[in-house]
């Protein structure tokens, strides 16, 4: 069989090729070692989102009932239960992807792909069996994996990755998460919301350090607030796994101490997941490096998503997809690369961003402007009942483009959309202004945001 495109890795970035390319008429097969929906529908983006919705409405129901003019007697929740839907909505939508192949006539072949030069791909299968598939080109999204903490391997129970954390038969009753950027702070919120002791440890000053620091200050007191224990300014200076348990040692301007708990879960960043045969050149960091055009050092070999490098993040891998593939087979496609991008964390609160923050302003000299508003002022997210949390917006002082925008609280990560429109369209203050935002809704935290950055909001 010879294909017009061979895709290594079904995630967001290879299923997304495969897709448009099939779509554009080519011949085309993906190859997925696992099943299709990669690590972030399998295994990352969407089953952690359906544990963090079912974590929230258990908060919800043992705290926040009375509220609400609810009452009951023996709250309880069923552990296995509520990583089954996990499972349960992963699946879903993997058969999902699988429909889409064949609606689009894309060949899903199961096993683990190797280069064969530029033109060739072999894929082994379960049964030992290999096939050779012929192609005239092939695009490597096989993506990445959790990054180990070195002297603490990952064992499944005591010592754990993010995969493992979705999956843990049994819940542990203490567990310390290492490492505080969105994958940790995702399972702190959901096992301290099912009453696992949980201590977050992070070498920087506030949890989600990469985020503005009024966000990453907001956060860190919510958490802290919520019976989480931050240890921020915090160094991991020892490791032991004592067989059911684990005992971390930290230095902080505290002094040394031992933290034991029944798990740990390292959460320190990701490797790349490099396809067999690969020889392409590579980054000083292991990453395959490519080209404007997402071609690698090999002619016809293309690399998207989170193996050529950050950000690691599943929808910028599909904007690669489509500006890669698009590149290949539509005569004068402008290929694009990833630029303004939104960030997300899907804590309770939400975190969202895109575009500069206050830091990078400041380190890059430019002039701006800031605009906030506070969820409390707004008549919705009184109505829900999720109060905490801002938006705040930062724009240019001279001609009031939107530099930057920044939320944390109920529904930020569907809000964030609104603003990297703005940043990407380089909409200004004016523009904002007289866009009409419905009422009653959170997004009238953007128009009031704007309203504030020249002096001139209404409700607060």
């Amino acid at each position: 069989m010879s294909y017009d495109l061979v895709v290594i890795g079904g995630g967001p970035g290879g299923y997304v090729a495969a897709i448009r390319a099939g779509q554009l008429g080519k011949k085309v097969a993906c190859v997925e070692m696992e099943r299709a929906g990669g690590t972030c529908l399998n295994w990352g983006c969407i089953p952690t989102k359906a544990l963090l919705k079912n974590a929230h409405l258990y908060h919800q129901l043992k705290h926040d009932a009375a509220t609400f003019g609810l009452s009951f007697d023996n709250l309880q929740y069923d552990w296995t239960k509520v990583i089954g839907r996990s499972r349960k909505v992963s699946g879903k939508l993997a058969g999902g992807i699988e429909f889409l192949f064949k609606k689009n006539k894309v060949d899903y072949v199961k096993g683990f792909g190797s280069i064969k030069g530029s033109n060739q791909v072999e894929v082994k299968k379960a049964d030992g069996s290999a096939e050779i598939l012929d192609t005239k080109n092939v695009i490597i999204a096989t993506g990445a994996k959790s990054r180990p903490l070195p002297g603490l391997d990952i064992n499944g129970t005591t010592v754990i990755s993010s995969k493992e954390a979705m999956i843990l038969a049994t819940q542990p009753k203490s567990m310390v998460i290492i490492g505080a950027g969105a994958i940790g702070v995702e399972f702190a919120y959901i096992y301290n919301a099912f009453d696992t002791e949980v201590t977050l440890i992070e070498m920087m000053p506030n949890l989600l350090p990469v985020e503005d620091d009024e966000i990453s200050e907001t956060i860190t007191k919510i958490y802290k607030k919520a019976g989480i224990k931050c240890l921020t300014n915090t160094k991991v200076t020892a490791t032991k796994d004592n067989g059911s348990s684990v005992t971390i040692t930290v230095e902080n301007a505290d002094g040394t101490q031992e933290i034991t708990a029944d798990t740990c879960l390292v959460a320190i960043g990701v490797a790349p997941v490099l396809p067999g045969g690969e020889q392409a050149k590579l980054t000083d960091r292991g990453w395959i490096e490519i080209d404007d055009r997402y071609q690698t050092s090999i002619p016809d070999v293309y690399a998207i998503g989170d193996i050529s490098g950050p950000p690691w993040l599943a929808h910028t891998a599909s904007f690669e997809a489509m500006q890669c593939v698009e590149g290949m087979f539509v005569e004068g496609h402008q290929v694009r690369q990833v630029d303004v991008f939104p960030g997300c964390t899907y804590s309770y609160p939400e975190v969202a961003s895109v575009g500069k923050t206050e830091r990078a302003l400041k380190a890059e000299g430019i002039d701006y402007k800031v605009g906030k508003f506070p969820y409390q002022a707004l008549g919705k997210a009184q109505a829900s009942g999720e109060t905490e949390g801002f938006a705040k917006l930062l724009f240019g002082k001279e001609h009031g483009e939107v530099l930057g925008a920044h939320i944390i609280g109920e529904n930020a990560t569907d809000l964030i959309a609104e603003m990297g429109l703005a940043v990407t369209m380089e909409a200004t203050i004016d523009d904002i202004h007289a866009t009409i935002h419905a009422h009653p809704t959170l997004a009238e935290a953007i128009h009031e945001a704007t309203l504030d950055a020249d002096g001139h909001a209404i409700h607060f």
